[in-house]
This record gives structure tokens, sequence and C-alpha cells, in this order.
């Protein structure tokens, strides 16, 4: 404040040194609210964990103005039906992203491209019918992944390359079918695999992933239950528990095929054959060749009763011939102690030397005994 008789510059200057500290205070405070996080609107935001709550809000899109510093998003129990590839543009540092219990039917292959330190992706209970090979290519720090209860028949060869941190991969209730071991070999450090309640059909299109099981679970992977669902005779079987012989028809389908394809082509098989032409008067009729479509003998895996009878019969026959073994064995055994035994007992009736009627007498057990 000034003194009562201040001149006029000094009033001046104080005015202008107060413009100045006004400039400055409005430029720190639109600074500063520039600087704090928006929340999204109607969302429940913690600044501590970096959380970011948009769940059960009925959304039909993601919120604009999600903050970049955001570690955990969730929209889960919402309206969301699509995904347009920006929808999480700049969000490089979300470690957490659950996305459960929408509608969402297909992913761009590039939606999760700035998600490079994604660790955990929820895409539980959708309409997910397809997914794209590079769906995940950028997010290799994946450490869990939940599929379950969508339409997926099938997985793209390639989807889980690179992702060598994946730890828990969620299958469950989709409509698979058969899988591709390659598509899970470059899960070297995979602990949990979860597909069942899928129509598992147990041919030979499968053949080569229940070896992948077989390893998997060798090294201490933990596997739920993979149940058959075709054919017949495997219905409700687990997987894993099938024997290896009821895929020995494979390699005679693959045979048949590989020497079929080395065939010379022939004209194509019609299933009714057309009606020879009529010949002309006074020509001879040329030889037509057969069109009539040959019947294939179709494969069908063995039964399990017929390969359970052959194992039993195999160990039967296997416990008999152990049997006889033993048998023969025991009785050389004791053959062999009846004759050292009388042996020893001819040596002691054996008479001095020079006696001939002991050795009379000797001559004669000894061609008795012959």
């Amino acid at each position: 404040m000034l003194a009562p008789g201040s001149s006029p510059e000094q009033r001046g200057r104080l005015a202008l040194q107060l413009r100045q500290v006004s400039w400055i205070t409005c430029w720190i405070t639109l600074y500063a609210v520039e600087a704090l996080p928006t929340c999204p609107f109607s969302c429940k935001c913690d600044s501590r964990s970096l959380e970011v709550d948009c769940s059960g809000l009925g959304l039909t899109a993601v919120p604009p103005d999600v903050p970049a510093a955001t570690r955990t998003l969730l929209l889960l129990n919402n309206k969301l039906s699509a995904l347009p590839s920006w929808a999480f543009a700049n969000l490089s540092s979300l470690q957490r992203l659950d996305l459960s219990n929408n509608f969402l039917d297909q992913l761009p292959h590039s939606v999760f491209g700035d998600l490079t330190n994604l660790t955990e992706l929820q895409l539980r209970n959708n309409s997910i019918r397809t997914l794209d090979r590079d769906l995940l290519r950028h997010s290799p720090m994946l450490r869990h992944l939940d599929l379950s209860i969508n339409g997926l028949a099938q997985l793209p060869p390639g989807l889980f390359d690179g992702l060598l941190a994946l730890r828990s991969l969620s299958l469950r209730s989709n409509r698979l079918q058969n899988l591709d071991r390659l598509t899970f070999e470059p899960l070297a450090n995979l602990q949990l695999l979860q597909v069942g309640d899928n129509p598992w059909e147990c041919d030979c299109n499968l053949r080569d992933f229940k070896h992948w099981m077989e390893w998997f679970s060798y090294r201490g992977g933990r596997l739920d239950q993979l149940a058959c669902t075709l054919p017949k005779e495997l219905r409700g079987k687990d997987m894993r528990m099938v024997p290896m012989e009821m895929f020995n028809y494979c390699s005679q389908l693959e045979d048949e095929n590989s020497s079929a394809g080395l065939d010379i082509p022939g004209p194509p098989c019609t299933k009714a054959s057309p009606e020879p032409a009529k010949p002309k008067p006074g020509a001879e009729p040329e030889p037509e060749p057969s069109t009539a479509c040959p019947q294939k003998q179709r494969h069908r895996p063995a039964s399990v009763r017929r390969a359970m009878g052959t194992v039993i019969i195999a160990g039967v026959v296997c416990g008999i011939v152990c049997i006889m073994m033993v048998v023969a064995a025991a009785y050389g055994c004791i053959y062999a102690s009846l004759m050292a035994k009388y042996h020893r007992e001819l040596k002691k009736r054996q008479p001095l030397m020079g006696d001939p009627e002991g050795e009379h007498e000797d001559q004669k057990q000894i061609s008795s005994v012959a």
C-alpha cells in the first residue's frame, strides 16, 4: 500500500506491477488446469491407481477423453458393438483393459496397436467370430488373455506369435472343433489353458494338438477337460485319455492322399452317367471312357471297445508267457538241485579203491541210473 503523500508516478508503477502479477497468476492457473487429467463424463477415476471405471453405463462408444496416463480402463457391461481403429490411440501406458459383456463382433487389426504395455486383456462374453492374426502383434507384454464365451470357430495361424510372456489363456465356450498345434507352439511360458465347453471333433485334425497337450501337461501346464463331441464312440471322453491307437488310420489316410496326388487326372465322374450316343448306320461303335464315380472306402476310427479288448488280450498273453517262463526256471532249479544231491550220495557210497565187488556194484548202479 502507498502512503497518503505518494506521488502519481509511484502509484502508476504499483498498478503496473499488480497487473503483471495478475497475468502471471492467470497463466499458472490455466497451465495447472490443463496439466491435470480430466475424467470422462459419468466415469469414476482414481488418481492414485490411475484407473478409469466406465463400466455399466450403457456406452455405445469408447469415451474420447480418457487420460493418457491411464493404466486400467474398465469398459465392461456396456453396449459396445464396434470399435474404431483409433479407439485406444495414445494410451501407451495402459496395462489392463476389460471389454467383457459387450456386443463386439469384429475387432480391427490395429485397434490395440498403441497398447505396447498391455498385460491383461478381457474380451469375455462378446460375439467375436473371427480374429485377425496381427491383432496382438503390438502387445508383447500380454500375460492374461480371456476370449471365452464368444463365437470363435477357428484361430488364425500366427495369432500368438511374439506373446512369450502369456501365462493364462481362456478359450472356453466357443465353437472350436479343432486347433492347430503350430498356433500354440510360440507360447513357451503358458501355464493355464482353458478349452472346455467346445464341440471338439476328435479326429485326425486334432491329433497333432493332442501331442502338444501331452507335452504341455508334461512340463507342468494346467489344462481343463477337452471332452470329445464326435465321433459317437468317443463322445464325452477326455481327449487326453484317448489311446493313440485310435489315430492309426490317420497315417493310412495320409498315405492314400499322397498316392492319389500322383495319379493321372481323368475325366470328371458323374453320379448319373449320360446316355450313350447312337452310332451311325454302317459305323462301328467306339468305346467311351467310363465316367462312373468309384466308391471310396470310408475310414472310421477303431472303436474304444476293440482298442480296450486288444490291450486286455495282449496283457493276458504276456502274463501267460511270464508264468511259463517262471515255471520253466523253477523246474530247471529243482532238477539241478536233485542231480547235485544224487551225486553227493553217490560219492558217499563209493567203495574203496581196488574192491572188485564194489566196482561191480557201482557199475550196476550207474547202468540202472542210465
